[in-house]
């Protein structure tokens, strides 16, 4: 499908702070020394909740596809920004881009931004609804 489906107008300001952080999840996702990170272990699903090590076992067989699949997805939002190592990657903090994604570009960005905000969540230590202190 090329139709495009959201249309979206951001400051340059604010694509390059999102490329920054994107590519910082690009890497994380794509950090061959990932395996204890808590972060990335959010990402990957408990596909067997009361047997750990078939849980184990899932992760070892699924987990690099997965995580390549959130590396392709960020590189669609960085390619979408026009910072995907391009010759006009710093662009003019000043200006306001317009940015008009298809179906499948609008879903990377929506997969994105959803487990840039478990990357986060983790990073901080809020784990679930209850270790959230609005304070």
């Amino acid at each position: 499908m090329s139709d495009k489906i959201v249309v979206l107008e951001i400051s340059g300001l604010e694509a390059l702070h999102l490329a920054g952080i994107v590519g910082q999840f690009r890497d994380v996702v794509t950090d061959t020394q990932r395996s204890d990170d808590p972060a990335v272990a959010r990402l990957l699903p408990d596909a067997y909740p009361d047997d750990e090590e078939a849980t184990r076992e899932f992760r070892r067989l699924t987990g690099d596809d997965l995580l390549g699949r959130r590396a392709a997805d960020a590189e669609v939002i960085l390619r979408t920004l026009g910072m995907d190592g391009g010759a006009h990657d710093q662009g003019d903090p000043d200006a306001t881009l317009t940015i008009a994604l298809g179906e499948d570009e609008a879903l990377s960005w929506m997969r994105t931004l959803s487990a840039v905000r478990l990357v986060m969540a983790t990073r901080l230590g809020i784990q679930g609804e209850d270790d959230h202190q609005p304070d």
